[in-house]
């Protein structure tokens, strides 16, 4: 698993990160490289020059944990709505998910078009989600735990969300029969949504 270090340089602050743009213009697949020896591993997962050099932005000013116990738990579609749109880099730190984001900029060739991939604790993977997305994960093992890295403060009255089975995007869930909360079984249809 990623490079042997022999001797890391402590001034060298550890492996690059490798950015993988999706079929979504603006959203991006984050790996960290990884650098190991006999003690075990090290790996950058946030640099802000980095990131600056991908033409992405991210300042990070709150960060979430969201633990889920049973498999086939899904949260989500969630997003929040103008002016305080995030930028979420989300990182699975125990367990497995399937990790979703489904673009809501109406003027996007791929509007309500969607993404979808597994993040993991064993492949480390990070999905960077941009304003303007719809996000939402299913857990696909037990014991889940993630760490979320915002942009924005959360503001309860700009909370929303868009339906997690709206046939209009047409997700395809690990669990098609998930554990839901009542709040996320009722949110509205894409079609229903004037805040676009």
């Amino acid at each position: 698993m990623g490079r042997s270090v022999c001797d890391p340089n402590p001034q060298r602050g550890g492996g690059a990160l490798i950015f993988k743009q999706t079929p979504l213009a603006g959203l991006y697949v984050v790996e960290p490289e990884i650098l190991t020896d006999d003690r075990g591993l090290f790996a950058r997962t946030y640099c802000e020059r980095e990131f600056s050099n991908q033409g992405l932005s991210l300042r990070i000013v709150q960060c979430n944990v969201s633990s889920n116990r049973l498999k086939g738990t899904l949260r989500g579609l969630h997003y929040q709505k103008d002016p305080h749109g995030e930028v979420k880099l989300v990182t699975c730190t125990r367990g497995a998910i399937y990790d979703v984001a489904v673009d809501l900029r109406r003027a996007s060739p791929t509007f309500a078009k969607w993404f979808g991939i597994v993040l993991s604790a064993e492949n480390r993977l990070m999905l960077y989600v941009p304003e303007g997305f719809a996000h939402g994960f299913q857990t696909i093992t037990d014991d889940v735990e993630l760490f979320y890295q915002m942009s924005q403060f959360y503001v309860s009255e700009a909370a929303a969300g868009v339906r997690w089975n709206d046939p209009q995007i047409g997700l395809k869930w690990p669990f098609p029969d998930p554990i839901l909360s009542p709040r996320d079984r009722s949110l509205p249809l894409l079609d229903d949504l004037s805040d676009l």
